[in-house]
């Protein structure tokens, strides 16, 4: 592929380098990021990239690059839609704020080891199999038509069949303790609910490699490419988390964005497949002539895709509703489970959370504030929490009994 075997292992240590500085430096240490922090990180991940991306010019070719950043950008894109996974989970599970870096971690660092497989996989099977590009492309259309189908987002749920296996089979402590993954309970040592979350996200990574490398391979069968493209993209993934938590529900329509770009890739896998035939039942195993999508049509396709479908859902009403809606819902089942965060003012802080996204419903405009009105089991969960809210009193203020 171009590529040696010096500059494939500098870039296996500068991963792992990188996956090692962010466990000790940021995940060892139990802390809550702050939004500056995990903009910082952010920043510094993303200019990573651009900073790699900038040697694949320089030291390869600017049509390497061009591949590279078309990859890195689709990767990244479908890697915020893991997010919403990685959220739900989360929440599902009620981790605590503390604990939810190392969950996020363990899932980058499965979903780089998940994927890093797949990538070797699909080069063995595209180098020696021309239908696997029929494969590959269809599959890419199947799962953009997934993607496209009204109300996808309530698709987006923790209940899948290893989640249910792992819940079956590993008998947990039913409280945290912090971010470990034993405790001490009743003098016998037993396991925290973490290692199931871990196994949940791990299982879902495993979900995601499914469209993600079939997508990378669209835009380049450079293995090198596909896997640090696929590395970088999922390095900052932590961070982002903390970045854009509270936006995640607000990209409605990023599914849509989604399902465009595997459509295009899927449909541009077809026609190279069609350009290389070689399937004795298509066109009697001759190559077919028909129009080559080049890279960096891909790369514009891509950021015009992203940008339309970010830019709109920011600016809808109904990105606004449930947004609004999940923050409400997601703050007032964290503030009712007494073991989420026992700290005074960390249950506080949950609760004004909860406040201001009730806030911003009451600002909704008419027709969606009727619709919530109508919710009358989201309406009782607000009104537990407050009722929750009105009874709490922290034990240093709790009066005497004597």
């Amino acid at each position: 592929m171009g590529v040696s075997g010096l500059v494939w292992a500098l870039t296996i240590v500068l991963i792992a380098g990188l996956l090692l500085f962010d466990y000790v430096f940021h995940v060892r240490k139990t802390h809550v990021p702050t939004l500056r922090e995990a903009a910082v990180w952010s920043a510094i991940y993303v200019g990573i990239a651009i900073v790699f991306g900038i040697c694949v010019l320089v030291a390869g070719s600017p049509e390497m690059a061009v591949e590279y950043f078309a990859g890195y950008l689709s990767n990244e894109a479908l890697s915020v839609d893991n997010l919403f996974v990685f959220l739900i989970i989360i929440s599902s599970f009620a981790v605590p704020r503390v604990a939810q870096q190392k969950v996020l971690l363990f899932g980058v660092t499965f979903a780089l080891i998940a994927r890093t497989g797949f990538v070797l996989l699909g080069a063995a099977l595209l180098d020696n199999f021309n239908w696997a590009f029929y494969v590959f492309g269809l599959g890419l259309l199947i799962m953009a038509g997934n993607l496209a189908k009204p109300g996808e987002p309530e698709s987006h749920n923790a209940d899948n069949l290893i989640i249910r296996l792992a819940s079956r089979f590993l008998r947990t402590s039913p409280h945290y303790d912090g971010d470990r993954l034993f405790t001490e309970e009743n003098g016998k040592r037993v396991m925290t609910p973490m290692l199931l979350v871990m196994i949940a996200v791990g299982g879902t990574d495993v979900l995601f490699a499914f469209d993600s490398v079939p997508a990378m391979f669209g835009l380049t069968q450079n293995v090198y490419l596909v896997f640090a493209a696929t590395a970088f993209s999922l390095m900052g993934l932590r961070q982002l988390y903390f970045l854009i938590d509270n936006l995640l529900d607000r990209l409605v329509y990023l599914s849509y964005g989604l399902a465009a770009i595997l459509g295009f890739i899927g449909v541009k896998l077809i026609l190279e497949a069609l350009h290389d035939n070689n399937i004795p039942f298509i066109n009697h195993g001759m190559p077919v002539q028909v129009a080559e999508i080049s890279t960096a049509v891909s790369l514009t396709v891509i950021i015009v895709i992203l940008l339309i479908t970010t830019v709109v859902s920011l600016f809808s009403a109904r990105g606004r509703k449930q947004n609004a809606v999940a923050r409400a819902h997601r703050h007032a089942t964290e503030y009712l489970d007494l073991h989420y965060e026992v700290d005074p003012a960390e249950r506080e802080k949950i609760f004004a959370d909860l406040l201001q996204a009730e806030h911003e419903i009451d600002s909704l405009p008419t027709k969606y504030r009727t619709q919530l009105t109508q919710d009358h089991e989201f309406r009782a969960l607000l009104r537990r929490a407050h009722d929750a809210h009105e009874a709490y009193e922290p034990d240093d203020q709790t009066p005497s009994n004597t």
